[in-house]
């Protein structure tokens, strides 16, 4: 394609005022991972996400049922809470919970968000363990709507990790449902913010959502088929993503529709190899996952080995007084196709303690 000379100074004009806003944002170490909302057809509604870490996160796969007793583990005023439906989620050391879809077709997605900042414990409410937030949120909402509606009120608080390695667990958390409606939720200085509606499809990480936006907007006036930005930046992940999106075929086949999410993804994915020295986040993909909730099947997809393997959540007897069980991930023999029957039988999960935010001041 080629440009006119008006045409690429109107072009140049905007990437040159695009470069300055980037440089503004990028002053915060930069991070990985991705998530892409996809509507089909028929009701079709799915979600891709990658997981980018420098080091074993040790994921394993959990089918938890209905009717399971929560702890929050957060301290003394921990929340507590029986889980309304059952869920598959990806875990991180089996103790934090970074991805699930439940019976209801409800899809949750923690991602790396560096200059998130929470309130400190007021003493009144109950305190959440950041590595129980998804599950929280798997376990009681049926939709996006049912979401937000309750969490914006901030009935309980976030107790903050530091991960394995002596990072700093600090996420932000999407949200879709089976109707593709989606919320993404933020805590910015303290101060919890929610973007809500199906225009919020496309997630990644620093700066801000909003600041994401932004970026996004002058991208979309550039046009993507003149030039795309292409390093492993939140920020130019997003504009791929978004635009890939927008690229991806309207049709009703299934395994289209599956193969499509999974192309996105992997365009914003970070290669093997891919190294920041002291940016644990900003380093390989380590796994991928997508999520068909129209179906209720859960697609998985590790890096380092060449097959995709999925959960038919319909297969699992997800209802109250069922175990429930783990499937493992890592370190397993390689699996291909539909696995709902390799998953063993467990007694206990604990989640990732969380503490104060202010005591870590």
């Amino acid at each position: 394609m080629f440009l006119t000379l008006s045409r690429w100074n109107r072009v140049s004009k905007k990437v040159c005022c695009l470069f300055g806003i980037f440089l503004s944002v990028t002053a915060t170490p930069v991070i990985a991972c991705s998530r892409v909302l996809y509507r089909g057809p028929d009701n079709t509604v799915v979600v891709g996400r990658t997981m980018d870490w420098e080091q074993s996160l040790e994921v394993n796969l959990w089918a938890f049922p209905a009717g399971l007793e929560r702890d929050g583990n957060a301290g003394s005023r921990s929340l507590k809470w029986t889980s309304k439906y059952g869920s598959v989620v990806a875990t991180c050391y089996d103790k934090l919970v970074a991805d699930g879809m439940n019976e209801k077709g409800l899809v949750v997605n923690v991602l790396y968000l560096s200059s998130s900042v929470y309130p400190q414990f007021d003493g009144t409410r109950p305190a959440l363990s950041i590595g129980a937030w998804a599950q929280y949120v798997l376990d009681t909402f049926a939709t996006v709507d049912e979401a937000v509606t309750v969490l914006k009120d901030e009935p309980f608080q976030l107790g903050v990790l530091i991960m394995p390695g002596g990072h700093a667990g600090t996420v932000h958390l999407s949200v879709a449902d089976a109707t593709g409606d989606s919320a993404i939720f933020e805590y910015i200085d303290g101060t919890l913010v929610v973007h809500h509606g199906k225009q919020y499809s496309v997630m990644t990480n620093d700066p801000p959502y909003d600041q994401q936006l932004a970026l996004n907007g002058y991208w979309q006036e550039v046009g993507g088929s003149i030039m795309l930005p292409g390093t492993e930046r939140p920020a130019d992940r997003f504009v791929r993503a978004s635009y890939y999106l927008g690229e991806a075929p309207q049709t009703s086949d299934e395994r289209e529709q599956i193969a499509s999410v999974f192309s996105i993804i992997r365009n914003v994915s970070a290669p093997i190899g891919a190294v920041h020295a002291g940016q644990p986040n900003v380093a390989a993909t380590l796994w991928r996952i997508v999520a068909d909730q129209k179906r209720r099947t859960y697609y998985f997809e590790l890096t380092d080995t060449p097959n995709i393997f999925w959960v038919d959540l319909s297969k699992l007897d997800l209802s109250v007084g069922q175990p429930m069980r783990m499937l493992p991930v890592e370190g397993a023999p390689v699996m291909a196709g539909e696995v709902s029957s390799r998953f063993e039988k467990q007694t206990d999960f604990q989640f990732m303690p969380g503490s104060d935010p202010g005591a870590q001041k």
